[in-house]
């Protein structure tokens, strides 16, 4: 029945009020979420700061990462006297990867369905709620945790919401209201009495680390179960349809999770991402539980706990650490990228060097002017228009507007005059750039203003550009050194870097389900073929050994073999390359007592070209150290050999044995050339040239009359295997008796001579003798000089002696590049001693060839 006209007039006008607010709410989000920009052609100028919408991150009092280029500082927190340790919370969660614990249920014994999402949550907004909230989370077993971020109107981004939910209740954090006092929640995430359960959590811990000093210690992270399961699909939503028949509308993610109110759409998104997540911990701890069960039926002794392992490849995510990356030259990997898709157009080459100036200078306008402003570079100014500008280069501000990929960003609107100027003047100094920068910074009117982004970043352009920028007018040639060695070092890369993954990650359990070490794939077989264990997994491949092994997971040290490693670099997290390093020599390693060096997989990690390169400059400088300290030059220079007996020396260029006619002596470079020169033109030569020559090789011989056989010997100094393959291969005899092997490794390797190579470095290596300790010494290129290192370090200081020694490169190692994805469990001052047991290859007692 029809209602009364005043029903129908009231219900309308409620309807239309609801439509206005609705509109208004779409209308703020439509705002929020895209960035103000100027239109095409609209000159008028403004401040930065008059954009139309206050950043919320500006009201941060406390930040723990700003825009500056200085390094992150963690959490200075007492790790019981490990200073070497670089995660605050290593040893907490060591341990848990030693004991993984046994987790509590994840939802009540009548928890059979999750809750239902109509109940109420809670937002938390102020102190006293944190407070209250951070109480009822100590007194909790275990809690679901995610967070959302925001990264397009921030430089480093930040995050601005966290859910939080227990197996009662449901938690929304404003981390933009409480960004200050988030640190009130830091001891319940160290807690390791409580589980954290995430999901994806990788990126979760650094952020939590970066904006709160928050270190997750303790969690279940549901991907990890997913990997372990072998399920098809491992994201959340994928879980969320299959085990609660939830479908989520993932778009929601890129949202712009800064605006206040949230959204009911955003909210509901919000707490789906926690508020299942210990329903779905339980569902696949259940299918953890049972997989242990059926794949250990068939031999109860094989038994592995898949739940455990679950939980120590979630507390392997905690141990990482947030790093800022920061470029030695900043907006040159930008530069460089920017430039080499440019390389892909019809360029006049006449024009090549201007353009590479002027992106260069470019992209470190962008990287500056994204720093002080607080925005991300690729709102600041895109990719495509650095590209479009520098190939067309406007001359006028509304040519600018009219050249770049979109709508003008407030700055480059208020900044417009200072870009015209870099675009059109080819002499613009980057000096010059900062001094105008500087100057608008105290610009009374605050048009770019100080911030706790930007404070430290401004003070250090003064003192540190010098270092940071080194540019000026030499932009394009440096530029130029870039794209010329491009080519160079991808040639490099192709021929030397790894051809497939280092690392196998293939896991080793004892007889009781407890983890040993991870290996790669040959070890595993190596087992498999002598019938010392068994398959117990495919993918990724697992074992266990059916005998007691020696060592334990908890024995000291060890902590660093149970963990998965990744396949990038250690130092700047490069994948697509890498190389292996050895971290301590192996011209002194080599040479250790036999359990001191067994395990060499601590000190070789994988590092990317250009980091390798900074590891082996500094390794480099700390051996001449080395050998100034000990008194052991680090270079055999000159040879004698009278026949019978070889005398090896290193002096310096000074030294009477620089002279040839002195009979004492002759650097191994000479006596490969003249022997060389002799075989191959001796006959045609002039006489006095052909007399000098063999006066050279005399000199190697002790002044003795030489053979046919002696010129072909003496080929063979500063030769390595390899070499001496490629000179058989072209026919040359090597029958001689003389065997000595060398390897020339500072210098030109000798079949570089003949397509006219040369090398005037006066400090060669060279190593002369027929035993395999002569051979292995020669293939370091030091000579002698690691052997006696190390035997000095043993004489004096005994074991203990090596073992600082090791420390002192880790040392060196890390101060070099402040390493940043090193895997777990690695330390300065591991000491790498192991026992040998009954099937170990490094048993003195076994014969049997070594695994590589």
């Amino acid at each position: 029945m029809p209602g009364s006209p005043e029903k129908t007039v009231a219900a309308i006008a409620v309807a239309c009020l609801v439509a206005a607010i609705s509109a208004a709410l779409l209308l703020r989000r439509h705002h929020r979420s895209s960035p103000p920009r100027t239109k095409r052609g609209d000159l008028r100028e403004f401040r930065c700061s008059d954009s139309g919408e206050k950043k919320p991150q500006e009201k941060f009092k406390r930040l723990l990462a700003d825009n500056s280029y200085s390094p992150f500082k963690h959490l200075n927190h007492d790790t019981k006297g490990s200073p070497t340790k670089l995660h605050p919370y290593e040893e907490d969660i060591t341990h848990l990867l030693l004991n993984p614990p046994t987790l509590p249920k994840f939802v009540s014994d009548n928890g059979n369905a999750p809750l239902d999402m109509s109940c109420s949550y809670t937002w938390v907004d102020t102190e006293p709620q944190l407070e209250s909230l951070a109480g009822l989370l100590r007194r909790e077993k275990v809690f679901a945790v995610d967070t959302e971020q925001h990264s397009f109107r921030s430089f480093l981004g930040f995050t601005a919401l966290m859910q939080i939910s227990t197996a009662e209740e449901d938690f929304l954090i404003d981390t933009i209201a409480l960004h200050d006092a988030m640190g009130i929640l830091r001891p319940v995430f160290a807690d390791s009495s409580i589980c954290k359960v995430f999901h994806g959590a990788d990126n979760d811990v650094i952020w939590l680390q970066r904006d709160f000093h928050i270190y997750v210690v303790n969690m279940f992270d549901t991907a990890k179960a997913c990997e372990i399961l072998s399920k098809p699909q491992k994201s959340l939503a994928y879980l969320l349809e299959v085990y609660c028949g939830v479908i989520t509308d993932k778009t929601l993610q890129r949202e712009d999770w800064r605006i206040r109110p949230l959204s009911v759409e955003m909210i509901e998104y919000a707490r789906c991402d926690a508020h299942y997540l210990l329903y779905i911990a339980d569902r696949l701890s259940s299918e953890l539980h049972s997989k242990t069960t059926s794949d250990s039926s068939s031999f109860s002794d094989d038994k592995i706990n898949f739940f455990f392992e679950a939980s120590r490849r979630s507390n392997l995510v905690c141990i990482q650490l947030y790093t800022k990356e920061i470029e030695p030259s900043p907006g040159a990997s930008a530069a460089t990228s920017i430039f080499s898709r440019i390389l892909n157009q019809e360029l006049d080459p006449s024009r090549i060097s201007e353009l590479k100036d002027i992106i260069w200078k470019l992209c470190i306008w962008r990287d500056l002017m994204a720093r002080i402003h607080e925005e991300s570079l690729r709102y600041t100014l895109s990719d495509q228009s650095i590209s479009a500008l520098a190939m067309k280069l406007p001359k006028d501000p509304q040519q600018i507007y009219d050249t770049i990929a979109e709508s003008p960003s407030p700055i480059v609107v208020w900044h417009i005059e200072e870009l015209c100027n870099l675009l059109q003047n080819s002499n613009l100094s980057i000096d010059d750039l900062f001094d105008n920068i500087l100057e608008r910074r105290l610009d009374p009117t605050g048009r770019c203003p100080l911030s706790a982004y930007n404070y430290i970043l401004l003070s250090q352009l003064s003192s540190k550009r010098g270092e940071m920028f080194n540019f000026s007018l030499n932009g394009a040639e440096k530029v130029t050194q870039v794209g010329n060695k491009r080519a160079s070092r991808d040639l490099f890369i192709k021929k030397f870097s790894c051809k497939s993954p280092v690392y196998h990650n293939c896991r080793i359990y004892a007889s009781d389900g407890r983890l040993l070490c991870y290996c790669d794939k040959k070890k595993l077989e190596w087992y498999l073929q002598r019938d010392l264990a068994k398959m117990v997994e495919d993918d990724p491949p697992a074992i266990v050994l059916l005998f007691e092994p020696k060592g334990r997971p908890d024995d000291k040290d060890n902590d660093f073999y149970i963990q998965s490693k990744r396949n990038i670099c250690v130092s700047c997290g490069e994948e697509k390359h890498y190389i292996r390093y050895r971290i301590i020599p192996s011209c002194y390693r080599m040479h250790f007592p036999e359990h001191l060096k067994s395990h060499r997989s601590h000190d070789i990690v994988l590092l990317c070209v250009d980091c390798h390169e900074k590891a082996h400059t500094a390794a480099e400088r700390y051996k001449r150290k080395v050998a100034e300290e000990f008194g052991i030059p680090l270079f055999v220079q000159k040879i004698v050999d009278s026949g019978e007996e070889k005398v090896f020396a290193s002096v310096g260029p000074t030294s009477d044995m620089d002279s040839i006619g002195g009979g004492t002596g002759v650097s191994p470079l000479q006596l490969r050339t003249a022997a060389m020169a002799l075989l191959r033109h001796g006959s045609s030569m002039p006489s006095e040239r052909r007399g000098q020559l063999m006066d050279t090789v005399k000199a190697y011989y002790g002044g003795r009359e030489v053979s046919q056989k002696d010129l072909e010997a003496a080929l063979l100094v500063g030769m390595s295997p390899h070499e001496r393959r490629r000179f058989k291969k072209k026919g040359l005899s090597l029958s001689g008796n003389y065997r000595g092997t060398t390897l020339l490794k500072n210098g030109f390797p000798s079949h570089m001579l003949e397509n006219g190579h040369d090398n005037n470095d006066s400090s060669e290596t060279c190593e002369v003798g027929a035993s395999e300790t002569d051979k292995r010494l020669s293939l370091l290129g030091h000579g002698p000089h690691g052997k006696l290192v190390v035997e000095q370090l043993l004489e004096n200081y005994g074991e203990e002696g090596i073992l600082q020694f090791c420390q002192k490169w880790r040392q060196v190692f890390v101060e070099a590049l402040h390493p940043q994805f090193l895997p777990g469990g690695w330390n300065i001052k591991h000491s790498g001693k192991r026992d040998f047991g009954e099937h170990s290859v490094y048993n003195p007692a076994k014969k049997a060839p070594q695994i590589l």
